[in-house]
Parts: C-alpha cells; sequence; structure tokens
C-alpha cells in the first residue's frame, strides 16, 4: 500500500471530459489505478466548454480563485466532478480562456493565446493546491501544456513553505509537439528573465514549454521503454536530444496501459455481438455487420478485413499508406478507414474510396462508437507511424482478436511480438525500415497466414490472452512516486540541519 503518496495531477484533457487522443485516456485510467494500489490522487483540468456541454454535476468548490497572469490577476471558480470510478477532478473555469469550441485549436491552426491559456492552468493548478491545504506530495503533470508547473516549483515556489515540498513528475506524450512560443513572452508566464538561457528556458531563440517540463521536472516519463531511448537520439528527439540524454537518470520509459473497463469485446456495449478468446462466433458477426453497413462487397466474409483507426499524419505513417493502398486493395483486401487530419492524405483516399467503392469505406471524423465497430469487426490493423510514442489502438486490436500491422518503433515495438508459425509465438506483424516494400511486405505476410486458419486463429488468441491492462504500470509509477518523496524529505531534512 502507498497511503503516504498523495498525487495532484495536472492534465489538459482527460477522458471522458474532453479528448483529442491518447492522452486523455492516460489521465483517465492512470490516476484510477494507483488509486487502487493506496495512493490519494485528484486531477486538474480546465472547465472547457465541451465538459460544459455534457452537463457533468460540477459542483463549485472555490470562488475567486486569485491567479496570476502576465501583469494581471484573473480570477477563476473552481468545480469539482467525480468520475464513475470515484476520482475527484477539480475543473478551473475560466471563460475567456476555456470556453471555445475545440481544445487547443482549429484546422487553422493553433489557439494564438495558448501560451497563455495553459500558463494559466498551470499556476492555477498550484496556487489552487496551496489554497485548500491540499497535503499532496507529488505534482504530476502530462505534455507541454503543463510544463510550466516544474518550471514553478523550482523558480517561483522554490522557498514557498507548502509548495516547495512538492515533487514533480512531467511525462513526454509526444516530443513533437513542443509548446513554443516567442521569448519576449517570458514574462506572460510569469518567470523572471533569468530562466532565459540554454540550461532553462530558452529554445532556439525562443521557449519551449515542452523543454520546461524535461528541465525542471525531478523525474521525466515517456509513455513506453523504447520510446525513451529513441527520444535520447537525433532522429526522435525532435532537436532536445542533448537536453534528454543529459537527464538520463531521471528519465523513465512506462508502458501506458489499456483501459479494459472501456475496451474489451467481451462487454463491450457498441458492438453488435460480444465474444471473447473462448467463444468467437460474436467476431463474425460483427465483421458481417460492418461490412454490409459501411456498404462493401459481401465476399470480403471470407477475406482479410483490414482496419485503420488513425490521425491522418505524417507521424502516423500515411506517406506510406497512400502510396501501398492500391497496392493493398489488389491482394484482394477490404478497407475501412476512421481516420482525419491532414487534407492531402484524405484526398488521395478519398479519391481511392470513389474508385473502389466496394472495396474501402472512409470516414474522415473521430466517432468512438465506429472506432469500437471498426476493431471488433476487422481482422488486422494498419499502424504504420514513423514514430509512436506508445499507442493504444494496437493494444486494444489485440484484445478485440484484430492482428497488428505495425512499424517496430516506441510503443508499437514494446507491445507486438511478431508472429513465427512454427512456434506459434507472436502477436502480429512487425516490419522496421520505414519504406513501402517493408510494409507491404509485411500486410502480404498477414494476408497468406490468414489463409491458414489453424496459424491465424493462434496469432488472433495470443493477442487476445495478452494482458497489458495498467496494473503493473501503475506500480512503476507509484515506486517512482515513492523514491521522489523520500528523496525529497531527505532534502527538506538536510536542510532544517543547516
Amino acid at each position: 500500500m502507498a497511503q503516504d503518496i498523495r498525487v495532484w495531477f495536472v492534465a489538459p484533457e482527460m477522458a471522458p471530459f474532453a479528448k483529442t487522443g491518447g492522452l486523455a485516456d492516460v489521465a483517465e485510467s492512470l490516476p484510477y489505478a494507483v488509486s487502487k494500489l493506496g495512493v490519494e490522487v485528484a486531477v486538474g483540468l480546465p472547465f472547457y466548454r465541451t465538459i460544459k456541454e455534457q452537463g457533468v454535476n460540477a459542483k463549485k468548490v472555490f470562488a475567486g480563485l486569485k491567479v496570476p497572469l502576465g501583469d494581471a490577476v484573473l480570477p477563476c471558480d473552481v468545480f469539482e466532478v467525480r468520475t464513475e470510478q470515484g476520482v475527484p477532478v477539480f475543473l478551473f473555469d475560466r471563460n475567456d480562456l476555456f470556453d471555445r469550441m475545440n481544445l487547443y485549436g482549429t484546422w487553422q491552426g493553433d489557439y494564438e493565446d495558448n501560451l497563455e491559456r495553459f500558463s494559466y492552468l498551470s499556476r492555477a493548478a498550484l496556487i489552487f493546491a496551496k489554497e485548500v491545504r491540499a497535503d499532496f506530495n507529488v505534482v504530476h503533470c502530462h505534455d507541454w501544456q503543463t510544463g510550466l508547473v516544474p518550471a514553478y516549483l523550482k523558480t517561483l515556489y522554490c522557498k514557498d513553505p507548502f509548495l516547495s515540498k512538492l515533487s514533480s513528475v512531467f511525462t513526454i506524450h509526444n516530443m513533437g509537439y513542443q509548446g513554443i512560443f516567442p521569448a519576449k513572452m517570458l514574462s506572460t508566464c510569469g518567470l523572471p528573465s533569468s530562466e532565459l538561457h540554454p540550461d532553462g528556458m530558452e529554445y532556439w531563440g525562443d521557449i519551449s514549454l515542452l523543454k520546461a517540463g524535461i528541465v525542471y521536472a525531478d523525474a521525466i516519463t515517456t509513455v513506453s521503454p523504447r520510446y525513451s531511448r529513441e527520444i535520447k537520439t537525433p532522429e526522435f528527439g525532435f532537436g532536445m536530444d542533448g537536453i534528454l540524454r543529459n537527464r538520463s537518470v531521471d528519465l523513465h520509459g512506462i508502458l501506458n496501459g489499456a483501459n479494459y473497463a472501456v475496451w474489451n469485446p467481451a462487454t463491450d456495449p457498441f458492438i453488435d455481438n460480444q465474444y471473447s478468446a473462448d467463444d468467437m462466433q460474436g467476431k463474425r458477426i460483427c465483421k458481417a455487420t460492418l461490412i454490409r453497413e459501411m456498404g462493401l462487397d459481401a465476399h470480403f466474409l471470407k477475406r482479410p478485413l483490414c482496419g485503420v483507426i488513425s490521425r491522418l499524419t505524417a507521424q502516423k505513417g500515411y506517406e506510406l499508406f497512400v502510396k501501398v493502398v492500391e497496392d493493398i486493395i489488389r491482394l484482394d483486401v477490404g478497407l475501412v478507414i476512421l481516420a482525419a487530419g491532414e487534407q492531402k492524405y484524405q484526398q488521395v483516399v478519398g479519391e481511392i474510396a470513389q474508385q473502389y467503392p466496394a472495396r474501402v469505406f472512409p470516414r474522415f471524423e473521430f466517432d468512438e462508437t465506429l472506432a469500437h465497430r471498426i476493431m471488433a469487426g476487422a481482422d488486422m490493423l494498419l499502424v504504420p507511424s514513423r514514430y509512436e510514442p506508445c499507442g493504444l489502438t494496437q493494444i486494444h486490436a489485440l484484445k478485440y482478436g484484430t492482428v497488428p500491422i505495425v512499424r517496430a518503433t516506441g510503443g508499437l515495438d514494446d507491445t507486438i511480438e511478431q508472429f513465427d508459425p512454427r512456434s506459434g509465438r507472436g502477436t502480429g506483424f512487425k516490419f522496421a525500415g520505414y519504406k513501402t516494400k517493408d510494409f507491404l511486405g509485411q500486410i502480404e505476410t498477414a494476408v497468406r497466414m490468414y489463409d491458414n486458419r489453424v496459424a491465424w486463429g493462434k496469432v488472433v488468441e495470443n493477442g487476445m490472452r495478452a494482458d497489458f491492462s495498467w496494473k503493473q504500470s501503475a506500480q512503476e509509477y507509484v515506486s517512482l512516486y515513492k523514491e521522489l518523496v523520500r528523496r525529497k524529505q531527505g532534502q527538506l531534512c538536510g536542510l532544517e540541519g543547516m
């Protein structure tokens, strides 16, 4: 048990309240997972418009919290809501900052005041903890939007009798998003100009909130072991590999877990027929329903049906996908695509779908219900990412008996084992080189394996029986929290003895 650990999670999004990607799933699942190990938890989140539109039963717990932003002090009200699992979530309500249609921007680009918005969130989270005397001893923040939290603790609040007792953990969900702003806006964050240097906030003449989290946090985590190694290289470090190498001792790769309460074909309310590894009849029904509703040729009942559930971006490997999509079709494989993103990829996929309407079905939006139905109805899931910090779709696919075909990078490599028909070991198919021939080659291998019903049944069963729940990862986080608290107590005792 870990009753002496109390963690204040600060995140820019959290399922089911506000979500753009996997970060929201982690912000929902991880606090609950560590709470089951005896850790006291709470989550701080902006009170976005999308949360209000859900009609959540939020109770005001603090009125007029005074939060500095630049030269001004902007008050906000704080509301509390509970997740279905009982985790308390505190919502910071400031309409001029968070009452927007989207979380971070529109299709035209990021909101111009994102620095102000997330500086405010970071400062508000710490001030609220102090005002209500919340007895946290660890603050765990996520991605660039909360990177200022560790910076504030090491600068503005380093001598604060209450906040100086907090240790900080900063989790990098994706190095590609760095929160870069003009250096002249440092004062907007409330940080002194003395922090504008290469070992502090400065990043190639600008400031980076991601770098702030990396530099000032007591511990840094990434969402898979391999990604923690990859980001220390020029290929994956996005210009920050040197900084990360300098902090290697404090950098930990902890694999994201799957939320099997939501992603489980045996209990999934969104699919037509529930099923499990012991009774696969429901998956065949789900496939038949998906083919019929998507208007695909009925002969795909006996041929492979590939699913794609992703963002249409270069990071997700769509420059590879669009080059091989017609080759995939020529393998007599059906495609169901749920993806939205860059227009150039949508245009190519849309044109292919018009050319092969009975073989390809695309939907260019996020639809949670359809995502579950594709996961249940498809035979294979394509994940050709250029890089992937962790990825959750391939983990969900395993549980649904949908065999992943992935690039061996980041969390994809950590979670998928290449299937070997001779030994019967493995859960999917992987390719290492970021080349079309490598990607297509593994699809061809999987399609051939599909015709071998014994081998295919084995790879499907292996995946469905794999366990990527949060239990092990939550234990790793609790161990990290304990170490930080122990270290901080030692530092405080040392100061008292001086």
